[in-house]
């Protein structure tokens, strides 16, 4: 049988890819736009989530599948229609890429959570096997809020520099991932994964700047000035959520945890090590 992956030249699911070929998975890796080279054991094919006619060609013949929530509220799918062509096709498990936003305020209207929740209940409905996962922070999204200005200007500008987080490595979500595909007792769980370490934003920039060998200098700017450069590369009303919570957790230890660890085996990543896996990134 086979494991088919959506998203996976994506940030966890390139990774999720890796870990399912190193278990002995056949995997169909789906992108939305045609992949260069193979991998032996690796069939790449394209399909996308948001056109629903082109998916039961992909999940021929599976019987698992590792599928994203809705990481862009500007870019939302039929989950119905997903979970219904998966159901017909015969998949028996599904591991979701979720959001902590899902668990963290049940009356939230927020959109993130609004549309995973949607998602996570279609595939309750589904009556296939599910695990879902929800990430708080990524460590990824430090690289799209400051690289840009690390490599141009040697700075970060934040709002609240000791403001604390526990970003999660992506490495660690996919390797949850494939455990849940791959070994039993995962039916029915959702995981909420925090990194297993607080960190403040400034330190968070120092372990960068230790990782490309240059001091990077962190500027104070305005909450006002924060929602304007997280939203050139985030959906707005998500900008606002970020600096809001920024806000919050200023000068507070974040909540952390090993879960990652403690259903995988293996240590969870530090942001240094994230760091220092994405160094060429800031240079």
């Amino acid at each position: 049988m086979v494991a088919v992956v959506f998203g996976a030249r994506g940030n966890v699911g390139r990774h999720v890819t890796d870990g399912l070929l190193a278990a002995g998975e056949q995997v169909r890796a789906v992108s939305r736009i045609p992949a260069a080279g193979s991998t032996p054991g690796c069939e790449a094919v394209v399909a996308d989530l948001e056109r629903p006619e082109t998916l039961p060609a992909v999940l021929d013949g599976a019987d698992k599948v590792f599928l994203y929530g809705m990481l862009d509220p500007q870019r939302p799918y039929d989950i119905e229609k997903v979970a219904a062509a998966a159901a017909a096709a015969g998949i028996r498990r599904v591991v979701l890429l979720s959001s902590v936003s899902v668990a963290l305020d049940l009356d939230a209207d927020h959109p993130v959570a609004r549309l995973n929740r949607t998602i996570e209940q279609a595939i309750q409905r589904s009556g296939m096997d599910w695990t879902f996962l929800r990430p708080g922070t990524f460590a990824t999204n430090t690289r799209t809020w400051w690289a840009e200005s690390i490599r141009t200007d040697n700075v970060v500008r934040l709002p609240y520099p000791l403001a604390q987080s526990a970003p999660v490595h992506e490495k660690d979500i996919a390797a949850l991932a494939v455990t849940a595909l791959t070994e039993p007792g995962h039916s029915h769980q959702a995981y909420t994964i925090y990194g297993a370490e607080s960190l403040t934003l400034q330190r968070q920039v120092e372990h960068i700047g230790e990782a490309i060998g240059r001091h990077i200098r962190v500027e104070r700017i305005s909450d006002e000035q924060a929602r304007a450069d997280v939203a050139s590369t985030m959906h707005p009303v998500v900008a606002e959520a970020i600096v809001s919570q920024w806000a919050a957790a200023d000068d507070a230890v974040a909540v952390t945890s090993v879960i990652a660890e403690k259903i995988t085996g293996a240590p969870a990543h530090t942001y240094a090590q994230w760091a220092a896996d994405h160094a060429d990134d800031f240079r």
